[in-house]
Parts: C-alpha cells; sequence; structure tokens
C-alpha cells in the first residue's frame, strides 16, 4: 500500500498538476477524522505521514498538567518526564496510538481522499477551460433533451440550451452539429455549469468575425445588433478606412459572406445597414428598405418622427410592426412612422396655430408701443420703426421656439 500510495501521489502531480502538498494535508485531515470515527475517540490527535516511505503515525496530544482531571486531554507531570525529561507544566506532549489494523483504513481513506482532489483538480481544469470561452462561440453536438433544456456535448462537459435561449421553430436532433453562443459559466457544488445560446445578438457578432475576416481583424466594425432570433436581424456596420464599404464587405460577393451566416441560422434574415454619426441618416439607413423622406427629433426625449411616402408606409412598419421595432432597438431612438400626406396636415395645423399666436402677440406688442410712444411724445417715424422692430423680433423668436424653417419668409412677409 505505501508504495503504491506514494505513486498515485506522483502521479497527481505530473498528470492532473496537484500538489503533492495539498493532497498530503488533505489525507492528514481525513485520516483523523477516520481514526475518530473508527475507534471512537474524540481527544487531540495529529496525524503524521511520512511522504518518503508511506507510512502514517497517529499521535493522541496531551497537556501536561498537575492534577489530570482529563486522562484523554491531560496527563500528569510524572507521566510526561517519562517520555522525555525536559517537559514541564503547560507543555504538549505526544503518545502515540496507532492502531495496529489502521493500515487497512488509511488505505481506504487515502483512495477516497486522491479521488476527490482528482474530481476537484478536474473541476476547477475544466471550469479555467471555459471561462476562456465565455461570451465565444464554439461547436457543439446535440445529445439529448429534457422539459428544460437541450444537452449540448462540447467535449470535455455537457452544457445546457434552455428554452428561452433557443431559436423559435428550430427543430434540434440527437447528433446534430450546432454553433453556440457560451453566454455564462458557473462553478456550482456539483461542477461547473456551461449555458449556452443560439438566440444572443452577440452569436451573429461572432458569426460576422468568423465568416468575415475585416470584421475580425477590426477594419469594418460592428457598432450594434438587433435581433429577434430565427426571424429577422439588423446590423450597423461601418469601417474607419474610407476606401472600404462596410456593408458590401459584410455582404460579399453575390452575397456569400453573409448567405453562410443566414444558413447557420436556418435562414434568419439579416439586413446590414451603414452607421452614420448623424442620428437622422442612422436612423433612415436603419428603415431599410422603406424610404425616408424626413427625421424630426423630439428635443426633450430620445424620440423620433419619421416621415415616408404614403405608398411606403406599410414597409416601413414591416409586418407585424418587426421593421420599425428593429430599428429603433438598432438605433436606440423611439421611433413614431408617419406617411407623408398626414404629416403634412400635421404641418399645416401646426403653421396655423403658430401664425395665429403670433399674429395676437404682435397686436398686443403694437398696443404696448403705441402707447409707450405717447407717452413719451414720439414722432411718427420713430414708433412705425419701433413697431417694425419689436414685431419682428417677437416673431422670429416664436418661429425659432416652435421649430420652423420658414423664418426669412414670415419675416420678409411682415
Amino acid at each position: 500500500m505505501n508504495k503504491d500510495l506514494l505513486g498515485a501521489l506522483d502521479a497527481l502531480e505530473t498528470e492532473k498538476g496537484i500538489s503533492k502538498e495539498i493532497v498530503v494535508e488533505a489525507l492528514e485531515a481525513a485520516m483523523i477524522s477516520a481514526y475518530k470515527r473508527h475507534y471512537g475517540q474524540a481527544q487531540n490527535v495529529e496525524v503524521e505521514f511520512d511522504d518518503k516511505k508511506g507510512d502514517v503515525h497517529i499521535y493522541s496530544v496531551k497537556e501536561v498538567t498537575e492534577e489530570v482531571m482529563d486522562s484523554q486531554l491531560e496527563v500528569s507531570l510524572e507521566e510526561a518526564l517519562k517520555v522525555n525529561g525536559a517537559y514541564e507544566i503547560g507543555d504538549m506532549v505526544r503518545f502515540e496510538v496507532t492502531p495496529k489494523d489502521f493500515g487497512r483504513i488509511a488505505a481506504q481513506t487515502a483512495k477516497q481522499v486522491i479521488l476527490q482532489r482528482v474530481r476537484e483538480a478536474e473541476r476547477s481544469i475544466i471550469y479555467n477551460e471555459f471561462s476562456a470561452y465565455e461570451n465565444e462561440i464554439m461547436q457543439g453536438i446535440v445529445e439529448r433533451q429534457d422539459k428544460r433544456y437541450i444537452y449540448v456535448n462540447l467535449g470535455k462537459i455537457e452544457a445546457v440550451l434552455s428554452k428561452q435561449d433557443q431559436i423559435p421553430n428550430e427543430v434540434y436532433q440527437p447528433h446534430d452539429r450546432i454553433k453556440v453562443y457560451i453566454s455564462k459559466v458557473e462553478n456550482t457544488s456539483k461542477g461547473p455549469q456551461v449555458y449556452v445560446s443560439r438566440s444572443h445578438p452577440d452569436l451573429l457578432k461572432r458569426l460576422f468575425e468568423q465568416e468575415i475576416p475585416e470584421v475580425y481583424d477590426g477594419e469594418v466594425e460592428i457598432v450594434s445588433i438587433a435581433r429577434e432570433a430565427g426571424d429577422r436581424a439588423k446590423v450597423a456596420v461601418t469601417s474607419a478606412n474610407k476606401d472600404i464599404d462596410p456593408v458590401g464587405t459584410c455582404v460579399g460577393p453575390k452575397g456569400q459572406r453573409v448567405q453562410a451566416i443566414v444558413n447557420e441560422l436556418k435562414g434568419e434574415n439579416m439586413d446590414i445597414v451603414e452607421w452614420d454619426e448623424d442620428p437622422a441618416v442612422f436612423i433612415s439607413n436603419a428603415l431599410n428598405p422603406a424610404q425616408v423622406l424626413d427625421v424630426i427629433f423630439d428635443p426633450h426625449q430620445r424620440a423620433c418622427t419619421i416621415v415616408v411616402p404614403d405608398f411606403q408606409l406599410s414597409l416601413a412598419i414591416g409586418k407585424r410592426g418587426q421593421n420599425a421595432r428593429l430599428a429603433a432597438k438598432l438605433t436606440g431612438y423611439k421611433i413614431d412612422i408617419k406617411p407623408e400626406s398626414e404629416w403634412e396636415e400635421i404641418a399645416a395645423k401646426n403653421e396655423a396655430e403658430l401664425i395665429a399666436e403670433v399674429l395676437e402677440a404682435g397686436a398686443e406688442l403694437v398696443e404696448e408701443v403705441i402707447e409707450e410712444a405717447m407717452l413719451e411724445e414720439l414722432s411718427e417715424e420713430v414708433i412705425e420703426e419701433a413697431l417694425v422692430e419689436a414685431e419682428t423680433e417677437k416673431l422670429v423668436d416664436s418661429i425659432i421656439e416652435d421649430g420652423l424653417t420658414e423664418t426669412e419668409d414670415i419675416t420678409e412677409d411682415k
């Protein structure tokens, strides 16, 4: 047993990278527990393991006292001096109490400790390995499924694919090879647990990096992704290199590059649009394939109104509002889409209300200026000039405040 135990410790250190000292420390603690359990001894005991010969020795540790109250924990000075003449009151004395048949128990305990350490080491290795793959994609093989998960074999571990992480209407059969996104790795009491996803937006980003070298190298940057897994996705791309067309680079010759991604996602439609630092241009691109006539921003919140031709209203909104919904996710703006005819009516109504407000304000202003001029006995020329200047300024302020662009026309008419 001794040779076998030492050989096992050496093999653990060589093959599994488990330090011999760590195993010996755990082994000694386990043997103390085994000794107390098998021999009903509750006193202070120590185990000494000879890592050269493989021998195990059990010692009972007692304190030297003048009067012994508990023989399991204390020893008289007279008895202590028989062991060593240098002992004094308060010293701790070790007495060997190794049972004759303890070798069998020690061997069984050593086996259990070694197996436990091997399991812990393997779990640690797997956890560290797959933690490095978190937020990356891997290819796995579908093994089985139950009511909660689909289990995907990733080689050293079986990952779980929950229902919310599956692509709707995608069928997974045993032995199917699929690419999955490592969304989370946990170190649980039962060992490492790897969670994977097929619906995560970043799965799309990693697929672009695999299929398109320019994206992997950073020449083409993916700015944002909006995805409804299994149905449609929008991807905003840009490039700092003016000689590179980011959209064309991602689509590839005859659409070959993007088609490879679409095939991997079982036919999920893909809209690749160009990102622009001008929000109006970016929002217009995001609503592709609809034509955008105008983008009117709400200055008080992150929202805008989009004006499109009447015949393209349904195209801009999309089936079940999908196109507008994905564009809003992609750009980060709340989007309200209006047909051109309806927006013209709204604009005309707003303009009429504004003109009425300006005229009303102008009439009040005229009265104020005339009253002030009469009090100061100013000439008619001075009064007329003051009226024109004051009323014009009022008009301009009102027009700017309401966000209209017809400032020059209204001022000239006035």
